[in-house]
């Protein structure tokens, strides 16, 4: 790869970085072909872009970036996969579904939510994260909530209040 080439894909990780808001790095070493295949379908119908970056290029990428990638750029070691999506647990939770077949991929760190996770042990925490339309709806629920309070007790306060006139009519 020469100077060029190499500048040029760190322009192009460099632009892709700045465009996510969730960075997924995994270990995908040991798979074989049917299993990586697997792994691609799963990902593409998932949503999220996986593919294998050189370490040192997506290293000078980070570097290049606005974003404060902490010490993530520290796990790139080996063989990297970056995987990217829009929602912040998809690539988590396809990782834990994937590994009910095989013990890999092996999550080395991720960026989600503006914070940096470092190691494999963080997957669950990874997978609790909601993602934004899972929190609005939250919020929603929350505000509405008070609302149907209040109208539940209206309508079985005017059912009250029409049972005691009407015993009190009868007497």
């Amino acid at each position: 790869m020469t100077r060029e080439e190499k500048s040029q894909v760190i322009q192009d990780l460099t632009a892709v970085l700045a465009g996510t808001n969730t960075l997924y790095l995994a270990d995908i070493s040991g798979l074989n072909a049917q299993s990586t295949s697997n792994l691609r379908r799963a990902c593409f119908k998932a949503g999220v872009q996986l593919s294998v970056v050189k370490n040192t290029l997506l290293a000078k990428a980070m570097e290049a970036s606005d974003k404060d990638f902490g010490n993530l750029p520290s796990v790139l070691k080996g063989n990297t996969s970056m995987m990217i999506a829009e929602a912040s647990n998809a690539p988590a939770k396809l990782i834990k579904d994937f590994r009910k077949k095989s013990k890999k991929p092996l999550l080395k760190g991720a960026f989600a939510e503006e914070s940096v996770y470092i190691g494999d042990e963080q997957l669950d925490a990874l997978i609790d994260i909601k993602s934004r339309e899972e929190l609005i709806g939250e919020i929603i629920g929350l505000l509405q909530s008070p609302a149907k309070n209040v109208i539940s007790a209206l309508q079985s306060g005017g059912q009250k209040l029409s049972g005691i006139l009407k015993t009190l009519s009868e007497k």
